[in-house]
């Protein structure tokens, strides 16, 4: 599928590219407008969805896989542990080290602002969808979930 494609198809499908980075980013702007906005920096949040996804981990895990220096993470955490989002507990397996998890008001505050995003979700596509366009559009997440996990190869 990396073959060069003729300009005649080249640039319909940078047109498409184009609307589709336009719609997909007003998406979220709505979807972000149906919780309060918070003061969270974007290394925050990565932060936080990454330990509701992975579970509790070390602050050298989190800033491995947040591409950090660990002291950076340390300052990350600890303004999280201030705001009562996340707090630490020794690790079982090795006493000398913390695991840092979401706290349970911060995993219910979660909870509550994905409600929200998805019954808005639900409710616009629910009006302004015919039962057909709702049909294409759950094939049209398939294809956004493919096109979300596509990853350039490695270039020699």
């Amino acid at each position: 599928m990396n073959t060069p494609l003729p300009p005649s198809e080249a640039l319909p499908l940078a047109g498409l590219a184009g609307e589709l980075r336009i719609s997909v980013g007003k998406l979220m702007r709505r979807m972000r407008e149906q919780v309060h906005p918070n003061d969270l920096t974007s290394s925050q949040k990565s932060v936080l969805l990454r330990l509701d996804r992975d579970g509790p981990a070390t602050v050298s895990a989190l800033a491995r896989a947040e591409s950090v220096r660990p002291q950076s993470m340390r300052v990350t955490v600890a303004t999280l542990e201030t705001l009562g989002a996340v707090s630490g507990e020794p690790d079982p397996t090795d006493g000398r080290q913390t695991l840092i998890a979401l706290t349970p008001a911060f995993r219910q505050a979660l909870q509550a602002n994905r409600a929200a995003k998805d019954d808005w979700l639900f409710r616009a596509v629910h009006a302004q969808l015919s039962e057909a366009e709702q049909a294409e559009l759950a094939s049209a997440v398939k294809l956004l979930q493919r096109l979300a996990e596509f990853q350039e190869p490695p270039r020699s």
